[in-house]
């Protein structure tokens, strides 16, 4: 049957909940809406990330009137609707204590709900139109507010291999929506094929492999309740997925960069045509 395309995400307010879709238009910095919008401190403009404020699991943003809007919606509190400001008033943002760029402001209305909802004070702002900002790895590629890569993949086979391992330990198992992929593979039953994986055509979309993906304490974020849940999957993970080469952090599924736009779709063959020599 072939590698094939299972599943796919974006996650238009970084840090917020998945917003699962059947099809999609890629460009340099990923799938349309990914990681487009940001929340920051209010007071330095450094992003707000489910390392410290799990919550932001059960916060959801999803794009409408074509990009026009936001609507936005969380566990006990009244939904709000952002009109979208494409550009004006910016302030500087910041990830892991590095600048990063600009974001442009999107109001008041925006930063008093958010702040509301996660307890700190906060402002959301959105990539600007002339944002710039380069990746890293084997082909860094273009990034929006994703860490610092376009577009995650993994595959049904890799969290099946980890979630044997859990279960050897007597753990329950882990959901895929705990590595927050955009694209989740099918059809090869290697645990972590697509760590081997250099390019890949999906739709009319070419990708290449950046790096492997580092992974914090995210993934003991239950994304359905927005608590900490851990230890696993770090936990495991530990025994056999440790990087020396990136501090002896773990790593799960793998970071692309996108080198042909295009769209790609649920259901689509994927094409690899370079394997890691």
């Amino acid at each position: 049957m072939g590698i094939s395309v299972h599943a796919l995400f974006h996650y238009p307010v970084k840090g917020c909940a998945a917003v699962p879709v059947e099809s999609a238009a890629v460009g340099d910095m990923g799938l349309e809406h990914d990681r487009t919008f940001m929340i920051v401190d209010a007071a330095d403009g450094g992003f707000r990330s489910q390392r410290k404020l799990p919550a932001m699991a059960v916060v959801e943003a999803r794009v409408a009137d074509g990009g026009a809007a936001l609507l936005l919606s969380a566990p006990g509190a009244e939904s709000l609707r952002v009109d979208v400001v494409p550009d004006g008033h910016r302030r500087p943002v910041s990830m892991f204590d590095r600048p990063v760029g600009e974001g442009v402001d999107q109001g008041e209305a925006a930063a008093r709900w958010i702040s509301e909802v996660l307890g700190a004070d906060s402002r959301l702002v959105r990539v600007p139109p002339d944002f710039d900002r380069d990746g890293w790895g084997e082909t860094p590629g273009k990034v929006a507010y994703a860490d610092a890569h376009a577009v995650l993949v993994t595959s049904l086979a890799s969290l099946d291999g980890l979630n044997a391992r859990i279960a050897e330990r007597g753990a329950a198992p882990v959901p895929m929506d705990r590595f927050r992929p955009n694209i989740v593979l099918a059809g090869h039953d290697e645990p972590h094929f697509e760590d081997r994986v250099r390019a890949m055509s999906i739709g009319t979309v070419d990708l290449a492999y950046s790096v492997r993906a580092t992974r914090c304490n995210v993934p003991l974020v239950d994304q359905a309740t927005g608590r900490t849940v851990g230890p696993e999957p770090v936990r495991t993970l530990a025994t056999y997925r440790r990087e020396p080469e990136f501090g002896n952090k773990v790593t799960f599924g793998v970071k692309a960069a996108v080198v042909r736009h295009g769209t790609l779709s649920v259901g689509d063959a994927v094409h690899v045509s370079a394997w890691e020599s």
